[in-house]
């Protein structure tokens, strides 16, 4: 396999896994929120919380992000859900996020902000739409 090959034929497709991956471990964090699977410790919040809403874009926003539907829009939208999350709910508990459990939220805030940029890659709506 040569260098070619790698950027053209690999890196889309490594770029779709990496997009359905972080969109199902997404999605958990919200059905832990809206459906209580898997068990949340803290308990569900309320609807029509702001916890609540967090919880609704984190199953939609996942599922749209998992088929790669509107995939840039989509990200930029749960990248700055994630900063809001982070400043919001972690950074407060310390400044470390290690401690503050807030780890998840950076890394997905810069995997979605990537994605903005990136793009789905392979296997997507969105590639798809674009072929015809």
């Amino acid at each position: 396999m040569d260098r070619t090959e790698l950027e053209t034929v690999w890196a889309p497709r490594l770029l779709g896994l990496l997009r359905i991956v972080a969109a199902i471990l997404f999605m958990e964090h919200g059905t832990q929120k809206l459906f209580g699977v898997p068990t949340p410790a803290h308990g569900m919040p309320e609807a029509f919380t702001l916890f609540w809403f967090a919880g609704v874009l984190e199953v939609f926003g996942g599922f749209l992000l998992l088929i790669g539907l509107f995939t840039r829009p989509v990200a930029f939208i749960l990248s700055g859900q994630m900063a809001v999350a982070y400043w919001m709910a972690h950074a407060p508990q310390s400044v470390y996020p290690a401690l503050n459990g807030g780890d998840a939220a950076i890394l997905f805030c810069f995997l979605f902000l990537y994605l903005v940029a990136a793009g789905p890659g392979a296997f997507s709506l969105d590639g798809a739409r674009a072929a015809k």
